[in-house]
Protein backbone atom coordinates (compact mmCIF):
# COMPACT_ATOMS: atom_id res chain seq x y z
CA UNK A 1 0.00 0.00 0.00
CA UNK A 2 1.17 3.38 -0.87
CA UNK A 3 1.95 5.97 1.81
CA UNK A 4 -0.71 8.37 0.65
CA UNK A 5 -3.27 5.22 0.53
CA UNK A 6 -1.65 3.93 4.04
CA UNK A 7 -2.48 7.53 5.48
CA UNK A 8 -6.44 7.64 4.16
CA UNK A 9 -6.83 4.16 5.50
CA UNK A 10 -5.94 5.19 9.02
CA UNK A 11 -6.75 8.59 9.09
CA UNK A 12 -10.82 6.76 8.25
CA UNK A 13 -10.07 3.88 10.27
CA UNK A 14 -9.62 6.40 13.69
CA UNK A 15 -12.02 8.70 12.23
CA UNK A 16 -14.93 5.74 13.15
CA UNK A 17 -13.10 4.19 16.25
CA UNK A 18 -13.05 8.14 17.66
CA UNK A 19 -15.61 9.87 16.73
CA UNK A 20 -15.66 12.17 19.60
CA UNK A 21 -11.45 12.51 19.40
CA UNK A 22 -10.80 16.42 20.28
CA UNK A 23 -8.49 18.46 22.01
CA UNK A 24 -7.85 17.00 25.25
CA UNK A 25 -7.40 20.56 27.22
CA UNK A 26 -9.88 22.86 28.38
CA UNK A 27 -10.64 26.07 27.41
CA UNK A 28 -12.81 28.98 26.29
CA UNK A 29 -11.42 31.15 24.29
CA UNK A 30 -7.96 31.30 22.19
CA UNK A 31 -5.73 32.66 25.14
CA UNK A 32 -6.57 30.29 27.27
CA UNK A 33 -5.49 27.78 25.03
CA UNK A 34 -2.42 29.78 24.41
CA UNK A 35 -1.67 28.95 28.15
CA UNK A 36 -2.77 25.82 28.96
CA UNK A 37 -0.39 24.85 25.83
CA UNK A 38 2.07 25.73 26.76
CA UNK A 39 1.95 24.37 30.11
CA UNK A 40 1.18 20.77 28.51
CA UNK A 41 4.55 20.93 27.99
CA UNK A 42 6.59 17.49 29.38
CA UNK A 43 2.97 17.27 31.24
CA UNK A 44 -0.20 15.65 30.79
CA UNK A 45 -3.14 17.08 29.55
CA UNK A 46 -5.17 15.72 32.54
CA UNK A 47 -2.72 17.80 35.45
CA UNK A 48 -2.86 20.55 33.22
CA UNK A 49 -6.77 20.73 33.06
CA UNK A 50 -6.45 20.46 37.09
CA UNK A 51 -4.34 23.56 37.13
CA UNK A 52 -6.00 25.80 34.86
CA UNK A 53 -9.88 26.22 36.17
CA UNK A 54 -8.02 28.44 39.32
CA UNK A 55 -5.78 29.79 36.77
CA UNK A 56 -7.71 31.39 34.94
CA UNK A 57 -9.83 32.38 37.54
CA UNK A 58 -7.26 34.31 39.34
CA UNK A 59 -5.92 35.16 35.98
CA UNK A 60 -8.09 35.63 33.48
CA UNK A 61 -6.69 37.99 30.63
CA UNK A 62 -3.06 39.01 29.43
CA UNK A 63 -3.31 42.17 31.55
CA UNK A 64 -4.03 39.74 35.02
CA UNK A 65 -1.05 38.03 33.84
CA UNK A 66 1.24 40.93 32.93
CA UNK A 67 0.75 42.59 36.41
CA UNK A 68 0.80 39.13 38.81
CA UNK A 69 4.09 38.52 40.73
CA UNK A 70 5.72 36.00 38.97
CA UNK A 71 6.02 34.26 42.03
CA UNK A 72 2.33 33.46 42.34
CA UNK A 73 2.42 32.14 38.88
CA UNK A 74 5.17 29.72 39.36
CA UNK A 75 3.38 28.74 42.72
CA UNK A 76 -0.18 27.59 40.94
CA UNK A 77 1.13 26.00 38.28
CA UNK A 78 4.28 24.02 40.28
CA UNK A 79 2.52 20.96 39.59
CA UNK A 80 2.85 20.74 35.62
CA UNK A 81 6.83 20.54 35.88
CA UNK A 82 9.82 23.15 34.72
CA UNK A 83 7.17 25.77 36.39
CA UNK A 84 9.63 28.96 36.36
CA UNK A 85 10.75 28.52 32.60
CA UNK A 86 6.79 28.39 31.92
CA UNK A 87 5.71 31.11 34.45
CA UNK A 88 8.31 33.31 32.79
CA UNK A 89 7.08 32.60 28.87
CA UNK A 90 3.55 32.91 30.37
CA UNK A 91 4.01 36.60 31.66
CA UNK A 92 6.43 37.44 28.87
CA UNK A 93 4.12 36.45 26.42
CA UNK A 94 0.80 38.04 27.75
CA UNK A 95 2.88 40.93 28.21
CA UNK A 96 4.08 40.83 24.20
CA UNK A 97 0.51 40.29 23.41
CA UNK A 98 -0.94 43.43 25.11
CA UNK A 99 2.22 45.06 23.26
CA UNK A 100 1.79 44.44 19.83
CA UNK A 101 -2.12 42.95 19.34
CA UNK A 102 -3.87 44.69 21.68
CA UNK A 103 -4.41 41.94 24.18
CA UNK A 104 -5.40 39.55 21.41
CA UNK A 105 -3.94 36.38 20.38
CA UNK A 106 -3.00 36.73 16.60
CA UNK A 107 -4.50 34.66 14.23
CA UNK A 108 -0.79 34.12 12.56
CA UNK A 109 1.96 31.54 12.95
CA UNK A 110 4.92 34.59 12.51
CA UNK A 111 3.50 36.14 15.71
CA UNK A 112 2.60 33.48 17.41
CA UNK A 113 5.98 31.56 17.53
CA UNK A 114 7.42 35.20 17.97
CA UNK A 115 5.98 35.49 21.08
CA UNK A 116 7.65 34.03 24.75
CA UNK A 117 7.49 30.25 25.25
CA UNK A 118 5.72 29.44 21.78
CA UNK A 119 7.23 27.18 18.92
CA UNK A 120 5.81 25.52 15.57
CA UNK A 121 3.85 23.13 17.85
CA UNK A 122 1.90 25.35 20.23
CA UNK A 123 1.18 27.74 17.30
CA UNK A 124 -0.25 25.02 15.60
CA UNK A 125 -2.83 23.81 18.21
CA UNK A 126 -3.33 27.23 18.75
CA UNK A 127 -4.14 27.82 15.02
CA UNK A 128 -6.12 24.70 14.63
CA UNK A 129 -8.44 24.36 17.11
CA UNK A 130 -8.58 28.39 18.46
CA UNK A 131 -9.14 29.53 15.02
CA UNK A 132 -9.82 26.71 12.66
CA UNK A 133 -7.26 27.90 10.40
CA UNK A 134 -4.78 25.05 10.50
CA UNK A 135 -1.38 25.71 9.39
CA UNK A 136 0.13 22.94 9.99
CA UNK A 137 0.06 19.19 11.79
CA UNK A 138 1.04 18.69 15.20
CA UNK A 139 3.39 16.14 15.80
CA UNK A 140 4.14 15.33 19.61
CA UNK A 141 5.09 11.65 21.17
CA UNK A 142 2.50 10.17 19.98
CA UNK A 143 1.92 11.59 16.50
CA UNK A 144 5.55 10.40 15.96
CA UNK A 145 5.78 7.34 17.43
CA UNK A 146 2.31 5.88 15.67
CA UNK A 147 3.49 7.90 12.19
CA UNK A 148 6.30 5.94 12.54
CA UNK A 149 4.63 2.55 13.64
CA UNK A 150 1.75 3.01 11.08
CA UNK A 151 4.34 3.50 7.81
CA UNK A 152 3.20 7.02 7.26
CA UNK A 153 7.03 8.29 8.13
CA UNK A 154 10.24 6.71 8.05
CA UNK A 155 11.79 10.40 9.49
CA UNK A 156 12.65 11.17 13.56
CA UNK A 157 12.73 14.43 13.89
CA UNK A 158 8.63 16.29 14.55
CA UNK A 159 9.65 18.62 11.81
CA UNK A 160 10.36 16.42 9.26
CA UNK A 161 7.44 13.75 9.84
CA UNK A 162 5.19 17.35 9.93
CA UNK A 163 6.05 18.01 6.47
CA UNK A 164 5.53 14.11 5.34
CA UNK A 165 2.10 14.15 7.23
CA UNK A 166 1.11 17.63 5.50
CA UNK A 167 1.72 15.78 2.37
CA UNK A 168 -0.29 13.03 2.75
CA UNK A 169 -2.99 14.24 5.52
CA UNK A 170 -5.81 16.74 3.79
CA UNK A 171 -5.65 19.74 4.97
CA UNK A 172 -9.26 19.45 6.14
CA UNK A 173 -8.04 16.63 8.68
CA UNK A 174 -4.93 18.67 9.40
CA UNK A 175 -5.93 19.44 13.34
CA UNK A 176 -8.36 16.66 13.68
CA UNK A 177 -5.43 14.18 12.83
CA UNK A 178 -3.50 14.96 15.56
CA UNK A 179 -6.59 14.11 18.27
CA UNK A 180 -7.05 10.84 16.66
CA UNK A 181 -3.81 9.78 16.83
CA UNK A 182 -3.54 10.96 20.45
CA UNK A 183 -6.79 8.99 21.44
CA UNK A 184 -5.39 5.68 19.76
CA UNK A 185 -1.89 5.90 21.05
CA UNK A 186 -3.18 6.33 24.62
CA UNK A 187 -5.53 3.37 23.70
CA UNK A 188 -4.27 0.60 22.61
CA UNK A 189 -0.69 1.86 20.60
CA UNK A 190 0.73 2.78 23.60
CA UNK A 191 4.61 3.69 23.56
CA UNK A 192 6.06 0.37 25.80
CA UNK A 193 3.83 -2.02 25.00
CA UNK A 194 1.19 -1.87 22.15
CA UNK A 195 -1.94 -3.75 22.19
CA UNK A 196 -1.30 -5.18 18.74
CA UNK A 197 -3.91 -7.96 19.15
CA UNK A 198 -7.07 -5.14 19.34
CA UNK A 199 -5.76 -3.02 17.21
CA UNK A 200 -7.46 -2.01 14.02
CA UNK A 201 -4.48 -1.88 11.97
CA UNK A 202 -3.19 -5.10 12.73
CA UNK A 203 -3.38 -6.26 9.42
CA UNK A 204 -2.13 -3.39 7.56
CA UNK A 205 0.23 -2.54 10.47
CA UNK A 206 4.16 -2.87 8.94
CA UNK A 207 4.94 -2.88 13.23
CA UNK A 208 2.93 -5.37 14.01
CA UNK A 209 4.00 -7.80 17.08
Amino acid sequence: MKTKQQAQWVLETLKKVYPDAHCALIYSNPFELLIATILSAQCTDVRVNQVTPGLFDRFPDPQAFADAELAEIEQMIHSTGFFRNKALAIQTASRQLLADHEGQVPNDMTSLTALKGVGRKTASVVMGNAFDNPQGVVVDTHISRLSQRLGLTKKKQPEAIEKDLMRIIPKSDWTLFPHLMIFHGRAICKSRKPVCAECVFASGCPSVQ
